[in-house]
């Protein structure tokens, strides 16, 4: 079999889960993760793939047709320009969570600022702000131990200071081990398990629960305790950075309107309201 052949191969196998385009792009990835190709360079390359490829390849396209995300099967996710390692004690980066990222960075283009991410997951938050803003002191924490073990190895990986804690956000006995910050950034769980069955089963059957849903009866649990943190932790003129459930944006906004000076919702580039800004002036 062909690289040439391989990619169609894929392509087709994968249209009974995806989409022709997405089938298509992801057929891509994997073919140039086994070969270490580009689709161009491919396109001259008329040799069979190796024992060792062709094995890659039947291994990869038997867990793909299971709906497990491409990028738990290659062990690898694009996030801000670099390549983070992935697994399923993770959530996929999302393109939507690189614009919660490059608000903060516009927002602070130089400066040595305190920051703390809350959940953790593959790193990718604390790791790009580091990166982009090298200045900054980060520390980030998550509940899951496999999650900060997949974090750190990323840190590791893109040479980057971030200091990562396991601990219970939601257990304020915790917080004494956080310290005060001039950013607080979140992309906390926010999901209803009553929209469980509305997610894709590549979704639900394969990322970690945890990340993603929240109690029915309190989907803004995580933004109420990231609120009282705030009170506490919070320097003078400090900011918080949020990622939100569209459809729960206004109410997100409405709760630090109470105590911030000035909140903010900031829709994604699908126009969608995903983002709070709050800006405590003093």
């Amino acid at each position: 079999m062909t690289t040439t052949e391989a990619y169609s191969d894929l392509a087709e196998a994968l249209t009974v889960i995806y989409e022709k385009r997405e089938a298509a792009n992801i057929a891509d990835w994997v073919i140039e993760n086994i070969t270490g190709k580009k689709g161009w360079e491919r396109k001259m390359d008329t040799r069979d793939l190796a024992i060792e490829e062709l094995t890659r390849f039947d291994k990869y396209k038997s867990e793909l047709l299971t709906n497990k995300p491409v990028q738990y099967v290659l062990n690898e996710a694009w996030f801000c320009g670099m390549k983070f390692y992935v697994d399923e004690n993770v959530l996929v980066p999302r393109p939507e969570t690189e614009e919660l990222v490059d608000i903060i960075t516009k927002d602070h283009p130089a400066g040595t600022p305190m920051v703390i991410d809350i959940g953790s997951g593959s790193g990718c938050i604390p790791i790009s702000i580091k990166k982009k803003l090298p200045g900054a002191k980060v520390v980030s924490c998550d509940i899951s131990e496999g999650a900060v073990n997949v974090a750190r190895k990323n840190a590791r990986d893109l040479k980057t200071d971030v200091e990562f804690k396991v601990l219970d956000f939601l257990n304020e006995v915790n917080w004494s081990a956080l310290p005060s910050a001039d950013i607080i950034v979140s992309n906390p769980p926010y999901i209803p398990f009553d929209e469980k069955e509305l997610l894709a089963k590549n979704v639900v059957d394969f990322e970690p629960s945890v990340a993603l849903f929240v109690p029915q009866d309190d989907p803004l649990i995580f933004y109420k305790k990231i609120l009282h943190f705030a009170g506490i932790h919070l320097r003078n003129g400090g900011k918080v950075y949020l990622e939100v459930h569209e459809n729960l944006a206004a109410y997100v906004r409405d709760l630090f309107a109470v105590s911030a000076d000035t909140v903010e919702i900031i829709k994604d580039v699908y126009d969608r309201e995903r983002m709070i800004r709050a800006i405590w002036k003093y």
